[in-house]
Order: C-alpha cells, then sequence, then structure tokens
C-alpha cells in the first residue's frame, strides 16, 4: 500500500498541480508540501501540523481524509521524534528562569513612580544637606606651607580701588 505522501503526490499529479499551486491555495508552505510527500515528518514541530496539513491537502485533493488520517498516525508511529506527544510540563525552571518571570510580572508604572519619588526626595535631602554645612575653613587641618588662612594673613589684603561715578 502506498504511503501517505505517495497517495498525496499521485493525487496531485493526477490533476496536474504544481506543488506552488498547492502552496497558494491550501496556504502551506511549498517546502512543507514537499515534506508531506515525501514523508519527512521530523521537518515538523509537531504531529498536530503534520495531520492539520494532511487533512487540508487530502480536502483540496479530494482525498478520503480518515482514511488518510488513520494511515497517517501509523506512519507517526514510526517516526521516533513525533511517537510521542511533546511534554505538558516545562522543564524544571532555573534561578534565572524564577527571575525573569518576577521580572516580567512588575507594574512598571509603579516601579517607575517609587523611583522618581525616591529620586526627589533624595535631592531635597541632599539640598538640605549641603545648606546646613558648616561653614569652616576645608583645609583647617593642614600643617603651615604654602596656604595660609585669612586669620592670620593679618594686613596683606590691598584696598579696593574707590568707585568712580560716570554720571554727570
Amino acid at each position: 500500500m502506498p504511503t501517505v505522501g505517495e497517495q498525496l503526490r499521485a493525487a496531485r499529479e493526477a490533476l496536474q498541480l504544481s506543488v506552488a499551486e498547492v502552496a497558494e491555495v491550501t496556504k502551506i508552505k511549498a517546502d512543507h508540501i514537499r515534506a508531506l510527500e515525501a514523508g519527512e515528518y521530523d521537518r515538523f514541530v509537531a504531529p498536530v501540523y503534520v495531520r492539520g496539513f494532511v487533512r487540508t491537502y487530502a480536502r483540496l485533493l479530494k482525498l478520503d481524509e480518515r482514511q488518510l488520517a488513520a494511515q497517517l498516525d501509523a506512519e507517526l508511529q514510526a517516526t521516533q521524534r513525533l511517537r510521542e506527544p511533546p511534554p505538558l510540563m516545562p522543564r524544571p525552571q532555573t534561578a534565572l528562569d524564577y527571575l525573569m518571570l518576577k521580572v516580567s510580572r512588575l507594574n512598571w508604572r509603579v516601579v517607575g513612580a517609587v523611583v522618581l519619588l525616591l529620586a526627589v526626595v533624595g535631592m531635597i535631602l541632599a539640598g538640605f544637606k549641603g545648606r546646613n554645612a558648616p561653614t569652616s575653613d576645608p583645609f583647617k587641618g593642614l600643617g603651615p606651607g604654602l596656604y595660609q588662612s585669612p586669620a592670620t594673613a593679618g594686613g596683606e589684603l590691598l584696598p579696593l580701588p574707590p568707585v568712580q561715578s560716570n554720571r554727570p
């Protein structure tokens, strides 16, 4: 008995349809149609796609969908990768997966508002601290050297020149 792919190819050729025409009508990629006709089911992600594509392709070619589906199930059992359905539970999560899940669930509007509020409070506190800072000489703790504090400089300052008015 011919395989499902051979039956599909024979029916398509009997109707004198090209793979491109079948792809256009069924909206199935031409590569997928070629894979179905060649029986290369490993190229599909899951058996549900194979079954759906075969059903759509059989409808176009006016073939018995039920008979092809039963034969397809037998052929899929021979395919190692598509024999069992994929697991419903995902693989065990790592710490990074857990962290990314938690970060993705954050309400970013609230986070942004909190960050903005903290920035404003920080600027206000920094302003008060700067305003209340002592006005002492920052170099007071240094020993003798080139620098002399204004209190010990004595009368070495020159007076400012008088201001002249240019008004008549």
